[in-house]
């Protein structure tokens, strides 16, 4: 999965996606975020859940343990290791869902440029992306978004794709006291199929980070 999504639908939006009959606390804001070209190390709108209940935040795409201060902030992590491997391990049990409306890939078709491709769900609805991250209200903050094998690449869109859950899986993703071997089980084999989604190329602006718009997302021949 290349480092770029959109969010440009509101919180609301993703939350009523989730059918969840809580109060959420929404700490991002109520209009739509009108974001199409996010880009890592920004504050991205994350879906949690903690003691006072579901909540809804901004938190900085990408992650690192204190003793890697020594190399850059992963903004993925695999789901064959996220569960064992020692650089996830603190971060592991702080399960967030990360809704975006669709994201973007970079396909070298021989041109003097890759060719940027927008991914997102056929049926329209927000993909719900499992996350884990620190929440803890600090600079230390961050995510990642948790990604599978592409079964054959989407297309030979790209090898790698985020975990997408259904609404009722994304609710126990973030719901408290869920045992850890039961979360790696739900990433590891419910992810959504590369069935639910749809992709088509999109002009090269998207490439510059300054660049917004839903002009990003209009396909192009």
């Amino acid at each position: 999965m290349c480092g770029r999504l959109s969010q440009y639908s509101g919180i609301h939006d993703f939350v009523d996606t989730l059918s969840m009959p809580e109060v959420w606390r929404n700490n991002v804001s109520d209009q739509p975020l009108g974001r199409y070209n996010v880009a890592p190390t920004t504050n991205v709108a994350v879906l949690r859940v903690d003691d006072a209940g579901p909540r809804a935040d901004l938190v900085r795409w990408g992650w690192r343990p204190h003793w890697a201060a020594d190399r850059a902030a992963p903004i993925n992590a695999r789901v064959e290791k996220v569960a064992h491997g020692p650089f996830f391990r603190a971060i592991w049990p702080h399960r967030a869902i990360t809704p975006v409306d669709g994201w973007y890939e970079w396909v070298d078709e021989g041109g003097p440029k890759k060719q940027p491709y927008y991914i997102h769900r056929r049926d329209g609805r927000p993909a719900l992306c499992a996350a884990i991250g620190q929440f803890t209200g600090t600079e230390h903050d961050g995510f990642v978004i948790i990604t599978a094998d592409a079964q054959g690449g989407m297309v030979d869109v790209h090898d790698r794709r985020p975990v997408v859950l259904s609404p009722d899986l994304a609710v126990e993703w973030i719901a408290a006291g869920m045992p850890s071997e039961h979360a790696e089980q739900m990433v590891l084999n419910l992810g959504e199929p590369a069935e639910a989604f749809e992709w088509y190329r999109v002009g090269t602006a998207v490439g510059n980070v300054r660049n917004q718009g839903p002009a990003l997302i209009e396909p192009t021949q």
